[in-house]
Formats: C-alpha cells, structure tokens, sequence
C-alpha cells in the first residue's frame, strides 16, 4: 500500500507564550501543498526501514515514521512488522512540515492496511506524540491551529486561483533553536489568523506575519534576499513558512521560477 505524504505552508504564525510543559502556545493557518513524498508499506518477517530521495540524518529509532510504527504497537500489539519504504522529496528542516506529514501518514496507511479501527479523533491524538506538526495532516485540509498546534478548525481557505512559488535555499534550520530565538510580544492588533486570511490576499502582506521571521532572516539573510526577489518578480505575498528556512509567495499569473534562483536552490511552483 502506497500513500504520499504531502507538505504544507504556515499562512501567519503567531508565537503566542511559553507554556509551564516548556511548550509554547501559538497560532497558525496550516494550508496543504501538492509536494510530496512517497510511503510505502509491506508486511515483512522484521521491522524494516529504507529511505531514499533526500537524506534524513537520524538513526532508525529516531525516525517519526519508526515512531509511530512503533507507538501504534503499544496499542495493537497484533500489528506485524513491517518493511518501510519513505522516499523523500520534500526538504527536511524547511518549514513545509515533511518529517510530520511522514509520521501522521505513517499512522495512517497503518490504520488503514491492518484495520485498527481508530477515528480521526484518536489518530490526532496519537499525532500529537510524535510532534505539534503531526495532528495536521490527519485532517489534512486548511485549518487554523492552536495550543501546540493540535487544537484544529477547519477553514473555508481556497488559494487554487494562485500559482504558489516555494523556495528553499539549502538550509537547515533547528526548531528547537528557532523557538529559542523568538521574542514573544504582546500581540498588537486584535486580528484572529482566521479573520485575516478571509481579507483580500493583497492585504496579507501587512497583517499576515510569522514571528519566526524576523530572527531566523538576521541570521540567515538569504531569506530576507528571497523574499524581495518574489516580491521583485510581483508576488501578492511572500512569507517563511513555519521555521524556515523556505520562503513563498503567491502569484496570480504562471510563472518560471526555477530561473529567479540559483541552481542548487529547491524550486517549485504549484497551484494552490
């Protein structure tokens, strides 16, 4: 059985404040992307993992979609081992969210292979172990996310009208290190994310802000040199998603990115 992990895109994340479980609180438009890593999985006589496409640098343990193999074995202990196939195609550490989307997908394709019988409701649950990205992509469709990022509500959010450039300049940015390196403010306006994403896509650009951005563009301009590139080239909005170190903007008329960039940076254009 084959599923393909896609990514997403954070529309606007609020940091909101540090949690006592050292977590913080934050708020953000999580929107699905039509880039994409291919999961397989077969019954095997032993546990096994192989991944292609892009390095993922964990040992075998620590990969997410080991993890959730593994969590869903504490609860099903008749789950039979399994070999894994994870081609990846999405960066890792760029802020579209692949590493989660594996794991939740993972979670998923196991559910469904082996008929564990488990609602999206406890698949999210079981997420959200494995990271505060995870419970996203059970659902899987525009949400605004709070808490952690597990308390979801769908939205009415349609961007199939845009043509979305996503580029990723080759950097891997730690997101422990990225949290630790956000001021948390006081919020200065009273816009819900939801509420702002329901205005002209042409007003994002002064309402819809990740408080990420800021710190991770001082110590890695390349993202800020991005960003005017897209708006050069006449994006509607551009925005890092999540951590970064990707960057995107939102076009309304095709376009040939893949020339803006230099050749070893990850270049796609999708349509919203």
């Amino acid at each position: 059985m084959i599923f393909f992990p896609n990514g997403k895109l954070n529309l606007g994340l609020r940091v909101l404040r540090k949690r006592e479980d050292k977590y913080h609180d934050l708020e953000t438009i999580f929107y699905p992307i039509a880039i994409k890593d291919a999961l397989e999985i077969l019954p095997s006589k032993e546990l096994k993992l192989k991944v292609t496409g892009y390095e993922v640098n964990c040992d075998f343990e620590s990969n997410l979609c080991i993890k959730a193999y593994r969590l869903l074995k504490k609860e099903f202990p008749q789950l039979p081992p399994v070999d894994i196939h994870l081609h990846k195609s999405i960066p890792m550490g760029a802020g579209l969210g692949g590493g989660s989307s594996d794991a939740a997908f993972t979670l998923k394709l196991l559910n469904e292979k082996f008929e564990l019988g488990l609602s999206p409701e406890q698949l999210i649950i079981t997420a959200l172990e494995l990271g505060s990205d995870c419970p996203f992509f059970v659902i899987n469709e525009p949400c605004v996310a709070r808490g952690r990022g597990e308390e979801l509500q769908t939205i009415d959010l349609d961007l199939s009208n845009y043509h979305i450039v996503i580029v990723n300049p080759g950097i891997h940015i730690d997101t422990g290190w990225a949290y630790s390196q956000v001021e948390v403010k006081p919020l200065k306006d009273t816009f819900n994310l939801d509420e702002v994403v329901e205005k002209p896509v042409d007003r994002w650009k002064e309402l819809l802000k990740n408080d990420f951005e800021e710190s991770i563009a001082a110590s890695n301009p390349i993202i800020t040199e991005i960003k005017n590139i897209l708006y050069e080239k006449a994006a509607v909005y551009a925005s890092m998603s999540g951590s970064g170190s990707t960057v995107y903007g939102l076009f309304t008329h095709a376009v040939d990115a893949e020339h803006w960039f230099p050749a070893a940076f990850y270049v796609k254009v999708v349509s919203g």
